[in-house]
């Protein structure tokens, strides 16, 4: 580690949201380096917060050299430090550190007080009015810059000593300014509950050095809301008494007795709310009840004559040329007749008919229709089905980027421009895949809907929960509150696709032929890993894309792990090197965490950003469209990596091109694997799943299902039999805690 001091001459590069600069740094006389003392100049390069140019720094970090910028120095911590000496009080004040002062004014101020100008700034500001050019107004606005400044680093230097990162130190300084001092010192803990990302033991570890006690009631309570902001990170709403107090012992160590006291006392304060035995946080809490009264309240029974409906349905079936079977026609009348509508079944057993046959039965009326998925795949499914638009569920509420962080412990409203005093100007909703939507961006589609409206959802129960919390549709289908038509028939395909065929034995619990005598459904037996993932590189890089005529990068490995020989992780970092090896032309990054992206990787975002800017295209590069958001499960591919500037450009598949800073690359994984999990919603031309055996929870049918059934074309597992096999007989599930069908029962009974 080598030690750097010297001012900063000018910015080369700056991101003001989050301090990352590129910068000249003149030195000031000597460095532990003695290769430097003949350098007039260097490039520093990390994340600044709150500096000017001219100020004078004192860093420890280590020399580099860039491939295409050359040696350059890459700070880990710094300081500001005072300009000592008349000279250097004037560079700085010159180089307009201070809003109002230029070169000039700076000669003057540094003339009259010399090497006494800082404390005059800080705690005389009035006789600044002494200099010509300074009014008493001015010179009160000019000690408030000199003071906010010391205040930040200040604050930089008491965070860092309580180990704290520079972003995440920023993060807390943006929050509560000055005061930090006080809420660290009153409740180190509140820090969990109003900075995003900011985890428990982060806290409990400030707390430790502060002296906090182990059974602080600060300690606990903020160790049970963790717990439950865990449960919701894997889906749950709620957590059974018995379960919470298991899982706060774990993290806080104290008695069972200390625990149900503060539960008690979380619950008196409005932060939690007990249900006879079950504990909910009171946003996860409200989120289910407005849930239940506004779909209940949206359930009007409309005035449709049945002779009427089967005239309009006649019509629509000889003007679109299409063939309804009686389930279709009961499914088109009501929803024609109630104003919130279920329509599920499993794959090609024609919904996509039914829900063209709604659509154009609502349009014969002079209907305004508006059809959304949860994500940018799913809508432009349903829109190459209907042949009409369909947006993302957040583009259709108008997402406003008004929140930086999401973090599902604490959900947020104001997210959406469209609500309850800006509502959908329409007439019929009508959302697809909504097994995939959660709880909290149920409520806010809910909001946004008008009294009137109908609101049609569509869904398969068979595929997986939502990644966020809530288990909406499910619940939704198992209140009995809302009129519901299951479609079982299959229509979808040739009768000889054996995909559908397949998926439906599947979930009746048959285990489907595996001869490989198909055309679209084989089972290659591998029983080494290194020869699953050897047939799985060949599959996706040569076979399939010939045999479907996609591309490598359309056909989709899911696997169901993230860990292991064959999951996630370890598979992308294969099939990174088999389709998209390092070459010459290619540019490519290590961060911090060891994660190596490279030019032509196909990557997918891991969680909504609301906050990143991109943009659409035209024939001769001119900007056609733009806008803020990129949403969970989106794909692209990483065209450029500006190293010097620290970002990169990924198109995704909607020709949204995002210049993607480093900061962020957490939020992106590599693509050429994922989870099945992460499938929900999309379709491939074909699909790849590796099989060995992992965890009974995790391997069930619901999984394969899942996986089988994102198939177009042609679905290859490659793996062992008896692992697929298993996993149809296996119908466990991890259980999910959500009570919205509860909330349903509680608000019709008061109805």
């Amino acid at each position: 580690m080598s030690l750097l001091i010297g001012f900063v001459d000018h910015f080369l590069f700056r991101k003001p949201e989050n301090g990352y600069t590129v910068m000249s740094l003149i030195p000031d006389g000597f460095v532990d380096d003695e290769e430097l003392e003949d350098e007039p100049e260097i490039i520093c390069t990390g994340v600044f917060p709150s500096i000017s140019e001219g100020e004078n720094i004192k860093m420890e970090g280590e020399f580099v050299s860039h491939p295409s910028y050359g040696r350059q120095f890459q700070m880990k911590s710094f300081e500001v430090i005072v300009p000592k000496g008349a000279t250097a009080m004037q560079r700085y004040l010159s180089m307009g550190a201070i809003k109002g002062i230029g070169p000039a004014l700076a000669k003057r101020i540094v003339k009259t007080f010399k090497e006494d100008t800082f404390r005059i700034m800080e705690e005389e500001p009035e006789r600044l009015a002494e200099i010509k050019g300074i009014s008493e107004k001015m010179a009160m606005k000019i000690s408030d810059q000199v003071v906010e400044k010391k205040d930040v680093r200040d604050a930089m230097l008491y965070l860092a000593d309580l180990g704290l990162g520079t972003t995440l130190s920023m993060r807390i300084y943006n929050e509560y300014g000055p005061k930090l001092y006080d809420v660290i010192r009153e409740n180190p803990y509140r820090l969990v509950e109003d900075i995003a990302h900011l985890g428990f033991k982060t806290a409990d570890d400030i707390a430790s050095q502060l002296g906090v006690a182990l059974d602080s009631e600060f300690r606990i309570q903020s160790g049970i809301l963790y717990a439950l902001g865990n449960a919701a990170l894997n889906g749950h709403t709620y957590l059974p008494m018995e379960e919470l107090i298991r899982e706060s012992q774990v993290v806080l160590g104290v008695s069972r007795d200390d625990i149900q006291r503060n539960i008690n006392a979380l619950v008196l304060d409005k932060k939690l709310v007990q249900k006879e035995d079950v504990i909910y946080t009171f946003a996860y809490y409200r989120l289910e009840e407005n849930t239940a009264g506004l779909l209940l309240g949206l359930d009007q029974r409309f005035d449709e004559t049945p002779a009427v409906m089967e005239k309009t349905i006649g019509e629509i079936e000889r003007e679109e040329q299409m063939d309804f079977d009686e389930v279709q026609k009961e499914a088109i009348m009501q929803a024609a007749s109630r104003g919130v509508f279920v329509l599920t079944g499993g794959p090609g057993t024609g919904k996509t008919t039914t829900i063209k046959g709604i659509i154009r039965y609502f349009e014969k009326n002079g209907m305004e229709v508006f059809l959304a998925a949860p994500t940018g795949r799913a809508s432009k499914r349903m829109s190459e089905a209907t042949k009409r638009e369909a947006k993302t569920i957040h583009r259709l509420l108008e997402v406003n980027g008004g929140t930086e962080e999401e973090d599902v412990r604490k959900p947020k409203r104001g997210m959406f421009e469209r609500n309850e005093d800006n509502p959908l100007e329409a007439d019929v909703v009508i959302i697809d895949e909504m097994s995939m939507v959660d709880i909290s961006l149920m409520h806010a589609l809910l909001r946004a809907i008008p009294y009137g409206c109908r609101l049609i959802l569509v869904g398969d129960t068979n595929q997986l929960p939502s990644v966020g919390p809530g288990n909406v549709l499910a619940d939704i289908i198992a209140s009995h509150m809302f009129r519901t038509v299951e479609l079982k028939k299959i229509f979808r395909q040739e009768d000889t696709s054996d995909i559908v065929l397949s998926a439906h034995q599947i979930q009746e619990g048959i285990i489907p032929k595996i001869d490989n005598d198909s055309k679209d459904f084989f089972l290659m037996d591998r029983r080494e890993a290194g020869h699953i993932i050897t047939i799985t590189k060949k599959l996706v890089a040569d076979n399939m894309p010939r045999y479907v005529q996609a591309t490598p990068f359309e056909v989709q490995v899911l696997t169901p792990m993230k860990k292991g020989t064959v999951g996630v992780e370890n598979l992308n970092k294969e099939l990174q090197e088999y389709l998209n090896p390092k070459k010459k032309g290619t540019k490519e990054y290590v961060f911090g965490d060891g994660k190596l992206l490279r030019t032509g990787d196909k990557v997918m975002q891991m969680k909504n950003n609301y906050q990143l800017e991109w943009k659409q295209v035209g024939k001769y590069g001119l900007t056609i469209n733009s806008g803020t958001g990129v949403f969970n499960g989106d794909v692209g591919i990483l065209k450029d990596i500006n190293e010097f500037a620290s970002f990169m450009t990924i198109e995704f598949e909607d020709g949204k091109i995002v210049e993607y800073p480093f900061k962020n690359q957490e939020e992106l994984e590599l693509a050429y694997a994922i989870t099945i999990h992460k499938s929900q919603g999309s379709e491939y031309p074909a699909v790849v799943i590796p099989l060995m055996r992992g965890p009974e929870l995790l391997m069930n049918r619901n999984l394969i299902y899942t996986a089988i059934t994102r198939a177009q074309k042609c679905v290859v597992m490659v793996g062992q039999p008896q692992v697929f096999m298993e996993m149809i007989r296996n119908t466990k599930q991890t259980v999910r805690y959500s009570g919205l069908e509860y909330r349903l029962r509680e608000k019709e009974k008061m109805n």
